[in-house]
């Protein structure tokens, strides 16, 4: 948090008004919000209780096993205040396919054409963490992409895994997922590498 980036924001109520307004006018049904913080997500709830404005309904975070930090503050208000979380970014710009392992860059990736978007390959923690997560699917039988997927499935606070895929190959995997159950051998071991490598690309 940095007190100077947050000065000259919109206020929430004048957005929430704002939202009220297009949903009486038919535009939309529900609202929800993104790339939020624990403070913004409560203070949401509680100025539309406060001067009787639609409450939002989801809120759409990144989330992944390299990115794990909705699980801190934020999952405990989505089970509490029954907020589904919208997760985007399910398998870390495709780092977690093991595409980009071992300094790879396959041409048309998205991380190949769009360098400067680097959370997920920009520091040796994140690179470590990866390789580890790819090794522990293929040790386990899974692809990387299916293990990454389903434990983002696996989440009860979890509404939708927003998937993405440039070709039916993908789609296919990605969609496979949902076949996919994690044993509790399995989880265990996720948790140990998240422990070992905590929080590596927040």
């Amino acid at each position: 948090y940095d007190q100077q980036e947050h000065e000259h924001q919109t206020p929430i109520l004048e957005t929430l008004e704002a939202l009220a307004e297009v949903i009486r006018q038919g535009k939309v049904r529900y609202i929800g919000v993104s790339n939020e913080t624990p403070w913004g997500l409560m203070k949401y709830l509680q100025l539309a209780e406060k001067h009787g404005l639609p409450r939002i309904v989801s809120v759409q975070n990144p989330y992944n096993l390299l990115n794990r930090s909705f699980e801190v503050g934020m999952s405990e208000i989505s089970h509490r205040e029954n907020l589904p979380l919208l997760a985007y970014s399910p398998l870390a710009f495709g780092a977690l396919t093991g595409k980009y392992c071992n300094d790879q860059w396959p041409e048309g990736a998205r991380l190949t054409l769009f360098k400067r978007f680097a959370r997920y390959t920009g520091s040796q923690m994140a690179l470590e963490a990866t390789k580890a997560y790819v090794d522990l699917a293929r040790e386990f039988k899974l692809t990387p992409a299916q293990m990454a997927l389903a434990f983002v499935n696996s989440r009860k606070f979890v509404g939708s895994n927003i998937i993405g895929a440039t070709d039916l190959y993908q789609l296919k995997e990605n969609i496979d997922s949902l076949k996919v159950t994690l044993s509790p051998e399995l989880l265990v071991r996720l948790n140990q590498l998240s422990d070992q490598f905590r929080l590596p690309c927040p």
